[in-house]
């Protein structure tokens, strides 16, 4: 922890990652494109800093509705006095929320945090950069799409990047900055100065599906329903989970962030690889998330339900059906073994992305796992969890875990290789 926290994240803080040959930027005026939970979470945090913002969307009640949201966040921050009444109609008064893009004029910086639908990106993205600063920057807020394909859309595909925020936009410290194919030093480093400007931890990754966040924190998730389909109890994976030192079992997780969404971004991902002449792999979670969502409509908490039920006046409890779709096993796992292959999953993926040159430091990937999803923070991080545990030790019960559950469990080439030189990461 020592580590991570002192070490890792004042060396990405001093913008290690940061374009070397730029000289430091600042945000005149900012754009957000959507007023919806991403949208009017970026715009607060950023009005906050001292920016002017210009929120839009589709119509001028959805932006009010945008705008009523963040008034909450500042009647509550009022009411406890984290700000007074004051400072809170100044940050108020930065932002204007409006149906009209011809507000977004001049503006150097605009976010996207619209649907995610590659068509709709498409269009916000062909609208806006007509009408904003001839030299701004163009960011997407996507969490899966790829940044190379979404910039096509781009007339200016050099200024485009991805910057990613997490949900709540006001609590959740990291943003993730994606590299397209063409983005160039200057954009990235307008990205990193505007992350740090509204107090952000800016890691910065390249371009691939889910990036690096998603694509990893997709593992656990995942591997939760893979011993729900084996037959464990689901209170049991729910605390192996927290046990593990997440903040959140991987059912109710996979409940706030919307099973219909985790199965439309899966559906989308085989039509784009299958377009690339590419195959998905068929994945233990799959038949889980085809029965929750096409047989038995349990989509999560905000379609009234998923594997929780969420009565109106009182405590979430686990759907009692569960174990009737998901039958008891006769010899379930024990916490130890379902808690090490949560773990596991995530550190393995970490070192494929990190392999795979998605990730580029340790110290993104420690950080980024910490911040972004959860990981254990008393592990210091995914890389730094394999560290600890050894990376001969670590490679050895890979290829154990791959034997008995299946070869997500394979040791990457890079793992291999460090563990034969008895390297660290």
């Amino acid at each position: 922890m020592i580590n991570t926290f002192r070490s890792q994240l004042n060396e990405i803080n001093s913008g290690a990652s940061r374009p070397k040959n730029v000289d430091q930027t600042s945000v005149k005026k900012l754009g957000v494109l959507g007023s919806g939970l991403m949208g009017h979470g970026i715009t607060y945090v950023s009005a906050l800093s001292g920016i002017e913002v210009v929120m839009t969307d589709s119509s001028q009640e959805n932006a009010e509705k945008g705008l009523s949201r963040i008034k909450d966040i500042l009647h509550d921050s009022v009411k406890w006095g984290r700000t007074t009444q004051e400072n809170a109609e100044k940050i108020l008064n930065r932002i204007t929320a409006t149906d009209d893009y011809n507000n977004l004029q001049d503006c150097d910086l605009i976010i996207e945090a619209v649907f995610e639908d590659r068509d709709l990106k498409g269009q916000v993205t062909a609208q806006a950069e007509k009408i904003m600063d001839g030299n701004g920057t163009f960011a997407s807020n996507t969490s899966t799409l790829p940044i190379s394909g979404l910039a096509k859309k781009s007339i200016r595909p050099e200024k485009f990047i991805g910057i990613h925020f997490f949900s709540p936009v006001h609590k959740m410290k990291l943003v993730e900055i994606i590299k397209g194919e063409k983005t160039n030093d200057e954009t990235i480093a307008k990205a990193f100065d505007y992350v740090l400007k509204i107090k952000k931890i800016p890691i910065v990754v390249n371009d691939s599906r889910g990036f690096y966040t998603s694509r990893v924190f997709s593992t656990y998730t995942n591997e939760g329903l893979a011993l729900l389909a084996e037959g464990n109890h689901p209170q049991e994976i729910e605390s192996a989970g927290k046990k593990a030192g997440m903040p959140v079992g991987p059912l109710a997780v996979i409940d706030e962030v919307n099973l219909g969404l985790v199965a439309r971004i899966r559906n989308q991902t085989r039509k784009d690889l299958a377009a690339e002449g590419k195959e998905l792999p068929l994945v233990p979670a799959d038949p889980v998330i085809d029965l929750m969502t096409e047989t038995m409509n349990r989509l999560g908490r905000a379609n009234g339900g998923g594997f929780y039920e969420y009565p109106e006046n009182g405590k979430k409890y686990l759907w009692p059906e569960l174990q009737t779709h998901f039958p008891p096993a006769k010899d379930p796992l024990n916490q130890d073994e379902m808690i090490e292959r949560i773990l596991f999953i995530q550190a393995i993926e970490t070192i494929r992305a990190y392999e795979e040159n998605v990730v580029t430091s340790v110290a993104d990937a420690n950080i980024g796992s910490i911040f972004g999803w959860g990981f254990a923070p008393v592990k210091g991080g995914t890389l730094q969890f394999v560290n600890d545990y050894g990376i001969q030790e670590f490679e050895k019960r890979s290829q154990e875990l791959a034997k008995k559950y299946g070869e997500r469990f394979n040791p990457p080439r890079m793992l291999k290789k460090m563990a034969s030189k008895k390297e660290m990461f």
